[in-house]
């Protein structure tokens, strides 16, 4: 079968010989040496390309990283006022009830105060008010002369941070 193939396909005069004409025809070296600093230039762009998607993203890691410190570093920075009322508070002799209470109401308007710069949103919902699984937590049901699934008492508030739900509010609901 082979040799009829060969046989069928007739050896071309100079066939052996035209690549090596084309390569070492008019203007092949030129053309050659135009091609390879043309890849040597492109393989530089390449690796220049490579080299700065990669500084690019060990920049955005930093700077991720570096959001985060200072998050936490601006809230602590709101809380450090509040540990030193309440130290001064402790360090008083002998506080009258009425100073002690004025001071507990100084320092807790420092810590809404420090909540409110960082985002930190009280969630306290009022009585009648419709139960919402993604805000509330329903500790108990009581039977109560309102709507049912409705709040009756809030147990304790709940707290979100920037739209995202640190705490629920504990509450008792309506049969």
């Amino acid at each position: 079968m082979q040799d009829q193939v060969e046989q069928a396909i007739p050896p071309q005069e100079g066939a052996a010989e035209q690549p090596a004409q084309a390569q070492t025809g008019p203007g092949f070296e030129e053309r050659l040496a135009a091609a390879e600093a043309k890849a040597s230039e492109m393989q530089d762009a390449y690796l220049r390309a490579k080299a700065e998607g990669e500084n690019i993203r060990r920049r955005a890691q930093e700077d991720v990283a570096k959001a985060h410190k200072f998050a936490i570093e601006n809230f602590a920075e709101a809380l450090v006022p509040v540990k030193d009322s309440l130290e001064m508070a402790l360090k008083l002799e002998t506080p009258s009830v009425e100073s002690l209470k004025e001071g507990v109401e100084m320092t807790l308007k420092q810590l809404v105060s420090a909540f409110e710069r960082n985002r930190l949103q009280e969630i306290n919902p009022q009585p009648g008010e419709k139960l919402d699984p993604m805000k509330h937590q329903a500790i108990s049901m009581v039977p109560a002369d309102q709507e049912a699934n409705t709040i009756v008492t809030v147990l304790q508030k709940g707290y979100m941070i920037a739209d995202r739900l640190l705490r629920p509010a504990l509450v008792t609901v309506a049969q």
